[in-house]
């Protein structure tokens, strides 16, 4: 009957995942869409209106493309942002090497509530995993049906499902930091090579080479190719790094499951 319980309850958490996957959708392309929108506001309510000599006036000549970078710059620090505070939440209260420690102390003193009672104050994904280990791992215990191969194949699979839905919730969104990463850069020698097209193009009508227009009007292009790059370089960084913070807690993830496993054949053969 437990077993039912358990399955109906999977089951009923997968059909409500997906109309929150589609929220998340329709909330990330607003934020990409309200991102455009501030930019091009600021693009024709502020720069426009800049004078030629300064910054914001140079950067207004190079055309389009540069809002478009703007909002793409816009949209990187909100999903960084976002991205910081869902994996800092993940990492817990507790470092993972202490709270594997202090799980293995209680363990190795058969005291599997001390050791769920670390979990809450972990309150990371290290912690939900772990939790989950134990709630099967106490279950095993007072099971006479099966034989210890079997227990602890029981609690490895639990330990798998419970990582299944903790790794997803950390990776959400980074696809966006490593898409602008290309993208951003790539959208900057668009705006390069199309203010160089329109220096090249008035040059060519003005029926006279001037170096000093053309130079400016590089200036102006070059602009494009700055935001792009920049805004690639911040890209890579922040998706390094949340990588990196999730590769830690993956590894945690996985130090608390081989603890539990070796734990239950240790004390209960």
């Amino acid at each position: 009957m437990a077993d039912v319980k358990t399955a109906a309850a999977k089951n009923a958490g997968s059909h409500a995942g997906k109309p929150k996957n589609g929220n998340n959708f329709m909330m990330n392309l607003g934020i990409v869409v309200a991102c455009i929108a501030v930019s091009w506001g600021f693009f024709l309510g502020v720069m426009k209106n800049a004078g030629h000599d300064s910054v914001l006036g140079k950067m207004y000549l190079g055309g389009p493309v540069v809002p478009m970078l703007m909002g793409t710059f816009l949209t990187l620090i909100v999903f960084i942002i976002e991205r910081a505070l869902t994996i800092v939440k993940a990492k817990g209260k507790v470092d993972g090497a202490e709270f594997v420690r202090k799980v293995q102390y209680h363990l190795a003193n058969k005291n599997v509530d001390a050791a769920i009672a670390e979990c809450d104050k972990q309150s990371g994904s290290v912690g939900n995993v772990m939790r989950a280990g134990l709630t099967k791992y106490k279950e095993m215990i007072s099971n006479t049906e099966l034989d210890t191969d079997q227990k602890v194949a029981n609690i490895q699979k639990e330990i798998e499902e419970a990582t299944a839905l903790e790794l997803p919730m950390m990776e959400k969104n980074l696809v966006f930091l490593s898409t602008i990463a290309s993208v951003a850069t790539l959208l900057g020698l668009l705006g390069t090579v199309l203010g160089m097209i329109r220096s090249f193009d008035a040059m060519g009508q003005a029926g006279a080479p001037d170096s000093s227009a053309l130079a400016a009007g590089i200036s102006e292009a070059l602009y494009n190719t700055a935001l792009g790059i920049g805004t690639s370089f911040f890209a890579i960084i922040g998706y390094n790094f949340f990588t990196t913070m999730i590769d830690g807690v993956t590894y945690s993830i996985d130090e608390s499951g081989f603890t539990l496993t070796q734990s239950f054949v240790a004390n209960y053969k």
